[in-house]
């Protein structure tokens, strides 16, 4: 079961003028389940994306990279679930393609202007007939009101679709912001096993979406992991619809930029930290807030030490305040001048160590009852300097391991 997140409720996920969003059920893997989404843009959408850092990127996300660089005008995205099209060379990029020129067809559009995403098996060829026999039913499908549709089409090992929506104030006119997501396993940052697609109806010059996207990530997508594993398919996809009445936001840096990222990066973060609360086996949802670091990066660097450790979550997951190992993955965590006695390390508001030692006043059964909790939030102290930074994680149990076990049979 997901840790406190349940599915979204259609009603309060607000249609974005300019997008529209069809399901349909190819069978990529498995019989009557939906698997495959279209999103359709009207005319004069800026787009700007975000994607895996591993090497051995998917085919999809290769494909992704050329269209978007091209410049041109996007108006569609296809997704289909199930199958990776990852670890398949030339045979895996000519499916894409295939894929993207059958919608392009379909719509009167050029290949170019489709990107095209896939999650799933890795190493599996693409099922190509039966993702373009089934685009003219997704097609038909799309409708402005089917986020949450979608959010279920493209699910893997989720439990839960993954959608939320906000509105905001942008130069003086109202926006409308929605977005879905989807991971469970194989997440870690830059980015994770994981798809997002962010839409809004704001008008946003082309020349800031790549960057938009990028700071949106750094600031959700990119503070988040599960198992440390980075995947060969993430992506994150940014729209603005260009339809809403505010003033074409042309800088991050004004101020209506500044009112358009943060409306989008609450969003985001709910996206984000839903993939966490969703993470396969999770029982527990865990923000590890590292405080006095020399920069930000090395803030992260500790963090992420303490969220990787299977120690460190298998305790989580028992309820075991057996914090020494914290203490020892904040030690290992890669910071040579390192001085253990300044750290200070919280649970919640319970201090448990200091000065490189247990705190006088911790009691385990203070840290016991936080280590129950289905939310907690871990606070490293470094006393080095004034950077800060954020990461959410989720406890590792048994069910991650059967669910992983058993993935592709």
């Amino acid at each position: 079961m997901p840790v406190n997140l349940s599915a979204p409720d259609p009603s309060k996920l607000f249609p974005v003028a300019g997008v529209r969003l069809g399901i349909a059920e190819a069978g990529v893997r498995k019989a009557n389940r939906k698997d495959l989404t279209v999103i359709l843009l009207d005319e004069g959408a800026s787009v700007g994306g975000v994607f895996t850092s591993n090497r051995f990127c998917a085919a999809p996300v290769q494909v992704c990279r050329e269209h978007l660089k091209k410049g041109g005008p996007i108006r569609a995205l296809v997704v289909n679930t199930g199958n990776a099209n990852a670890g398949t060379g030339e045979d895996g990029l000519a499916r894409t393609r295939q894929t993207c020129t059958a919608l392009a067809e379909l719509l009167k559009i050029a290949p170019e202007q489709v990107l095209p995403f896939s999650t799933g098996v890795i190493m599996e060829p693409l099922p190509v007939d039966r993702i373009t026999a089934c685009l003219p039913a997704a097609i038909a499908d799309a409708k402005g009101a089917h986020w949450a549709r979608a959010a279920e089409g493209i699910m893997t090992t989720d439990t839960v679709p993954k959608a939320f929506s906000a509105k905001a104030m942008v130069g003086g006119a109202e926006i409308t912001i929605t977005g879905i997501s989807k991971g469970a396993g194989m997440i870690r940052p830059n980015m994770a096993t994981m798809l997002g697609f962010l839409a809004t109806d704001a008008r946003v010059d082309q020349a800031v979406m790549n960057q938009l996207a990028l700071e949106l990530a750094e600031g959700s997508f990119n503070r988040v992991t599960i198992d440390g594993d980075t995947s060969t398919n993430d992506s994150f996809i940014v729209i603005a619809s260009n339809q809403a009445a505010n003033a074409s936001v042309s800088s991050l840096d004004s101020a209506d930029g500044r009112a358009l990222k943060e409306a989008m990066l609450g969003v985001a973060r709910q996206l984000a930290q839903a993939i966490v609360r969703d993470g396969e086996g999770a029982t527990k949802f865990i923000a590890i807030r590292v405080e006095g670091g020399k920069t930000a990066a090395e803030c992260r660097q500790v963090a992420y030490a303490i969220a990787h450790s299977p120690l460190v979550k298998t305790a989580f997951f028992a309820s075991d305040p057996n914090l020494g190992r914290i203490l020892a993955a904040v030690g290992y965590a890669g910071i040579g001048d390192l001085d253990q006695t300044l750290i200070d390390l919280y649970l919640d508001e319970v201090h448990v160590a200091t000065q490189g030692g247990r705190h006088p006043a911790y009691q385990e059964e203070d840290g016991q009852r936080v280590m129950k909790q289905q939310e907690i939030t871990v606070r490293v102290l470094l006393g080095r300097g004034t950077a800060s930074d954020t990461v959410w994680t989720c406890d590792l149990s048994h069910d991650y391991v059967s669910i992983n076990a058993d993935y592709r049979s």
